[in-house]
């Protein structure tokens, strides 16, 4: 993190998103304050607030992408969370603290995985042990142990074995390993709605009082050692560090992107049995401004969590909030509309862009995409007409507009021999112009 100054964050957004300039400062901002926060005295850094963000616009601008993105260079726990799903007509078992517990999940996950890299070699030699235990097994004979010859023959063998295996000669061989089963089918347990959600987890509870339960699987070398690889890395960790982590993690890294924020503001009609919008907003407001949740790993705060939040406000406006939850949401952002050079850019510029992911597919068949710069230039007027025209998507039309125009190109060439094709604005107009004129065929298709 300390690499990452604000310009180099914006820098490195701009390798996957297009235009939005105002957006990535504002992002690359929290996200260096972060950083900044925890070279502080321990007093100072607890004062310190992190400055949440509201991204306005319309949907496909690239909202959910930069917080995402944002997550991935900061290594930090995200999750995105549809806010009006809390609203939903009959929607009962999850409340809004879900949103930490499952952070919580991920950070677990996470910190797990790259605990795991980091012993990774070591547990692969000890499953090519394991490996060759059940290839070669130890005698435990007394006279095995107590003739140095025999026991000097053994280690040559042994070793003979292990210089085959790991000349990649055994992979093929199908062996028979213990491993533990998972799943326990003669126990169902019923407890009250939404234990679950309080964290609470009935296997690891009963898991001391139930022996686990093994089960022999017959399988390959090659994917046997990745079983046991598995196994053995999982007892080489610290769990108990691993929760400690993950726990620092999310009250101090994690981001939460709350999308679609719009839906729960705005009065309610008095109609009709849809839960209250500002009563969801009471329910998300104690844990954007800092409460205590209850998880199966420890209570963890939510003072420092970084909260995005996006919505188009098409109908109503972030100042509609209830204020309190609009004191915790100090930064606004509105995302610029994408024009049809943005969207030049999307198909050509990202290191994900459209372009180069079909480039990509159809090279695997032999054949070589070629676009022609009014090719390019057209696609993005299309996709603009059609956005116009019906519902604005933003960038997710090119999607659409694209998977049509290849759509007999990917059936067709299908394991044949190699060739060029090239895509030109001729064959993109003759392609799409009679669907894009007929309003109600461009609806259903693009």
């Amino acid at each position: 993190m300390k690499d990452l100054t604000p310009k180099e964050i914006v820098a490195q957004l701009d390798r996957y998103i297009v235009g939005q300039k105002n957006a990535k400062k504002s992002v690359a901002i929290a996200l260096r304050n972060r950083w900044r926060r925890q070279q502080l005295s321990d007093d100072m850094r607890e004062e310190i607030v992190p400055n949440n963000i509201i991204l306005i616009g319309s949907t496909g601008v690239g909202k959910t992408e930069i917080a995402r993105r944002l997550a991935n260079l900061a290594n930090a726990p995200f999750i995105k969370v549809e806010a009006s799903k809390f609203t939903e007509v009959g929607y009962v078992g999850r409340d809004v603290d879900s949103i930490i517990r499952d952070l919580m999940d991920i950070a677990v996950s996470m910190t797990r995985r790259e605990k795991e890299e980091e012993v990774a070699t070591k547990a692969h030699k000890m499953a090519n042990e394991r490996l060759l235990d059940i290839l070669f097994p130890i005698d435990g004979s007394g006279s095995a142990q107590d003739d140095p010859e025999i026991a000097e023959r053994r280690k040559r063998t042994r070793e003979k074995l292990r210089t085959k295996m790991m000349a990649g000669e055994f992979e093929d061989r199908i062996v028979e390993i213990d491993i533990s089963d998972e799943s326990m089918p003669f126990m169902q347990v019923f407890g009250p709605i939404g234990m679950e959600e309080m964290g609470v987890n009935l296997q690891e509870m009963f898991g001391s009082a139930i022996p686990r339960k093994m089960k022999r699987r017959r399988t390959a070398i090659s994917e046997a050692r990745k079983i046991l690889q598995a196994e053995e890395a999982s007892k080489l960790i610290d769990h108990e560090e691993v929760i400690r982590e993950a726990k620092t993690r999310v009250e101090n890294s994690g981001i939460v992107f709350l999308d679609e924020i719009d839906k729960i503001v705005g009065t309610s009609t008095g109609a009709g049995p849809d839960v209250s919008r500002e009563g969801v907003q009471r329910d998300i407001l104690p844990i954007v401004e800092g409460s205590n949740v209850i998880t199966k790993y420890g209570i963890i705060k939510t003072d420092h969590v970084l909260f995005i939040s996006a919505g188009a406000f098409h109908v109503s406006k972030p100042s509609d909030m209830i204020p309190e939850l609009q004191g915790r949401f100090p930064i606004r952002v509105e995302m610029d509309s994408l024009t049809t050079d943005d969207f030049m850019k999307i198909l050509t510029h990202p290191d994900n862009a459209l372009i180069k992911q079909y480039t990509a597919l159809l090279e695997t068949e032999g054949i070589e995409l070629k676009f022609t710069k009014g090719a390019i230039r057209e696609i993005a007027s299309i996709a603009t007409e059609v956005n116009v025209a019906t519902e604005n998507i933003g960038a997710r039309r090119l999607h659409t507009v694209m998977t049509t125009l290849l759509e007999d190109i990917l059936f067709e060439k299908s394991g044949g021999s190699s060739e060029s094709i090239s895509i030109t604005q001729e064959m993109v107009r003759e392609k799409l112009l009679d669907i894009v004129k007929d309003q109600d065929l461009s609806r259903y298709i693009l």
